[in-house]
């Protein structure tokens, strides 16, 4: 199989080739086209890739290129994991909207519908090009915010020049919770340590959903926990939500909850923090590759790489988790990746008939009542060589449905937003996030955004009356 990556400068990408590498199973990737536009970056990942790459003789065949159309050209897959704007774009959204008194987090905060409209005239892009280099190939999307960016290159601008069935967005958080609560429950002897089939019943919408069921071999585990307070407490989501918290929903929460359930907990955090998360990054990652370029021919460039990557996990949600008391991450969790695994299983299920089930961003079709066919949702799903089908699944619960709802509106409003353009819709979507939900301020820091942004400049100057969606 032939793989292209978008983003292939990208800090995260030797995950993946680890996975690349570790794969076995006949039929896996032979070539990995990476695609970036700073060629610095392309270069230092290359080398943290070749250095990897030693001594496995069928590692995949790396090529690196600042041509997207090169990169594409007749690929089988697509892996998107683009950052527009960079992580200095991530820390800028973040220091304005901080300065708003409202949190700014690159996908649950303000900062998500900033970096929105940034990529969404990329993807478009990305759907052309795709059209034209690699008709057949199937775009497994990673770039955030997941959930627009997968329904805009679905859609494409009319709902029918997209990319269709043949895109699905993924994300490691679902699989890296429901990991957590089987290895707790595990490490307490109510689940035995070999199991066979596992299913999640998880819904919601990228960064936004609940695991109400966790079914080993046909029974639902997730009751044991729930009925043990002390056990909810020993492991990442149970710490950060409080036992309370998960035992009234009756689920475990995404992580990224956090930032709705505590909110003025983590905006007080990020105020008192000494550098947000974009900012704090912004720095880690300019050392890295101004370390690379000047890594001597004898040292190891894959140390260095690892190196960062295990402060960079060790920090993970450092604001959310001092919000909530303040914890170290457990060892088990700065293994990093989930995602890699995610797309690998999608690729051979697909390529090679070999069926899995996993949580994915696809389109509702139903399944969420209240959203439209088209919206993209997060749900458990089969996939195998005829496609990607949503499993049969229980609504949302009431306390879910009117965050789900809202939420999906303010997508909607921030695509059509970068589509139409219009300044009107980008208002309307800041105004109604929750994190926002004041119209002053929804104005203003679209303003500042605006002004801080080239890529932004194509929304009008002036709001124009829009009939009611």
């Amino acid at each position: 199989m032939k793989l292209t990556l978008l983003g292939g400068g990208g800090f995260r990408v030797p995950l993946v080739f680890k996975a690349l590498l570790a794969d076995e199973r006949e039929g896996g990737v032979s070539e990995l086209r990476l695609h970036d536009v700073d060629e610095a970056r392309l270069a230092a990942i290359t080398r943290v890739l070749r250095e990897l790459a030693d001594g496995h003789p069928h590692a995949p065949v790396v090529t690196a290129t600042t041509d997207l159309g090169a990169a594409l050209e007749g690929t089988d897959f697509v892996f998107s994991a683009m950052r527009v704007g960079g992580t200095a774009g991530r820390a800028s959204d973040e220091r304005i909207c901080l300065g708003h008194d409202i949190i700014g987090q690159e996908t649950v905060g303000a900062g998500g519908i900033s970096y929105a409209l940034r990529g969404i005239p990329v993807a478009l892009d990305l759907v052309e090009q795709v059209r034209r280099h690699a008709p057949e190939a199937w775009v497994i999307n990673f770039t955030n915010p997941a959930g627009i960016i997968t329904q805009v290159l679905r859609d494409g601008t009319n709902g029918t020049n997209g990319l269709g069935d043949r895109v699905v967005g993924i994300c490691d958080s679902p699989v890296g919770l429901a990991r957590r609560v089987l290895s707790t429950l595990q490490g307490a002897g109510l689940v035995s340590s070999e199991v066979g089939r596992v299913r999640l019943d998880y819904l919601g919408l990228n960064h936004l959903g609940w695991l109400r069921g966790l079914h080993v071999d046909g029974d639902d585990v997730l009751p044991l926990l729930l009925a043990r307070p002390d056990l909810i407490e020993t492991f990442e989501e149970g710490r950060l939500f409080g036992a309370d918290l998960i035992r009234a929903l009756g689920a475990v929460p995404n992580e990224y909850l956090h930032y709705y359930y505590f909110g003025r907990e983590n905006l007080a955090t990020e105020h008192a923090a000494e550098a947000p998360r974009g900012k704090f990054l912004l720095g880690q990652q300019a050392r890295f590759y101004e370390g690379m370029a000047h890594l001597s021919d004898d040292a190891s460039a894959f140390e260095l790489w690892n190196a960062v990557r295990l402060e960079r996990e060790q920090t993970y949600m450092a604001t959310n988790r001092e919000a909530a008391g303040s914890f170290e991450r457990d060892e088990a969790d700065l293994a990093t990746g989930g995602y890699d695994q995610v797309a690998l299983a999608i690729m051979h299920a697909i390529a090679h008939d070999e069926p899995a089930e996993l949580i994915l961003n696809v389109a509702n079709r139903g399944t969420i009542a209240g959203l439209a066919d088209h919206d993209v949702i997060e749900a458990p799903c089969r996939v195998d060589a005829s496609g990607i089908t949503p499993l049969p699944i229980d609504d949302l619960w009431p306390h879910a449905r009117g965050l789900v709802a809202n939420a999906k509106y303010v997508e909607n409003q921030t695509i059509a937003a970068a589509l139409e353009p219009s300044r009107t819709a980008a208002e309307l979507a800041l105004l109604h996030h929750p994190l926002v939900a004041n119209w002053n301020t929804a104005k203003a820091v679209l303003d500042d955004l605006v002004a801080e942004f080239d890529e932004l400049s194509y929304l009008p100057a002036d709001g124009t009356p829009r009939r009611a969606h």
